[in-house]
């Protein structure tokens, strides 16, 4: 695989309500036309084990109520993960998404579009905030999860018509 340094890889899960909602081609659809290429995809339905090992820290940071209520509603339905490659894949990924709670992002992101949910009302009801997408942080996270997600022969590296725009 030849991989372009000079662009970065990011992890995106279209969790199950973006999946049980059909909104998967829309959402796809925003990210390709900011020019983040898919390199990689597959649907999955996560287990306790997936769960654990993808949210390892979920709960050392905000609690077990937090980490229970998440794990238990990523575990509902499959989830579509995918591997985004592009200039500032990170960075342009998580402005795409829009905030993580759906009442505060933005309109023209992923989240503020087609969700709503605040804080608030998850919290009160002890379930996750249903927010579509989850996208990585930051670079080093990126790295992290796609090992957990993608062996590396799962990812493709192939060349875009768009591409000739990013030399």
């Amino acid at each position: 695989m030849t991989y372009d340094t000079g662009l970065e890889r990011t992890l995106v899960l279209l969790k199950p309500d973006a999946v049980a909602r059909g909104l998967v081609g829309r959402v796809l659809t925003r990210f390709e036309d900011a020019l983040l290429k898919i390199v990689a995809a597959k649907m999955v339905w996560m287990d306790a084990d997936l769960a654990k090992r993808h949210y390892f820290d979920l709960e050392e940071r905000f609690g077990p109520a937090v980490y229970n209520a998440m794990s238990e509603f990523m575990e509902t339905g499959p989830v579509i993960a995918l591997v985004l490659e592009g200039v500032g894949a990170v960075a342009c990924t998580r402005k795409i998404v829009g905030s993580t709670y759906p009442d505060q992002a933005a309109p023209g992101t992923i989240r503020g579009d087609f969700a709503h949910m605040s804080r608030e009302y998850a919290n009160e009801r002890g379930i996750a905030v249903a927010n579509l997408v989850h996208a990585s942080g930051n670079v080093e996270e990126a790295g992290r999860e796609i090992e957990v997600w993608f062996a590396k022969d799962e990812i493709h590296d192939y060349p875009t018509t768009a591409q000739r725009y990013l030399r």
